[in-house]
């Protein structure tokens, strides 16, 4: 198994889609790049600690790449808008790129020069990934009528499975 972290917006919305990739065996919405240990969603929300809201996916390099991994998550969210996915805004919902080794690195680099967006996507060096707190994990899997995951997630997850 290996792992990606990558952050685009609202984990919740990544969690929900990366969760259906072949593949993909566990996804954990979390946070990275922040300048305080054990940051707190509150904390989080604040837009001061430096972390992103990302995901945490262990995913079977036999069954998809890394590369094909990063081609769905520039698919799934807006890798042009800096610091904001929609109406979530703030450095908490930047678009990075954690990668855990320099193979992870390359590949990211290559996937963003070979675009033909302007994307704002940065790539970070991890220092620790910390997991959100449980309510947060399987969000949309356990709130499916919460308004964000019927009207943000929802037409998001239906346009990924349509392709």
């Amino acid at each position: 198994m290996s792992e990606a972290i990558l952050g685009g917006g609202c984990f919740w919305c990544l969690e929900a889609i990366f969760k259906r990739v072949k593949g993909v065996e566990e996804v954990v919405s979390g946070y990275a790049g922040c300048k305080v240990e054990n940051p707190t969603y509150k904390q989080v929300c604040t837009g001061k600690t430096g972390c992103a809201e990302v995901v945490k996916i262990t995913f079977d390099p036999n069954k998809i790449s890394y590369e094909e991994l990063l081609n769905i998550f520039f698919s799934i969210h807006d890798p042009t808008q800096l610091n904001r996915q929609g109406n979530d805004v703030g450095t908490q919902y930047r678009s990075v790129i954690f990668p855990l080794n320099s193979s992870q690195e390359e590949i990211a680099k290559r996937v963003i020069e070979k675009s033909d967006l302007p994307i704002v996507t940065t790539i970070e060096k991890l220092n620790r990934f910390y997991p959100a707190e449980e309510y947060h994990q399987n969000f949309y899997d356990k709130n499916p009528n919460h308004p964000y995951c019927q009207f943000i997630i929802a037409p998001k997850l239906r346009k990924f499975l349509k392709n």
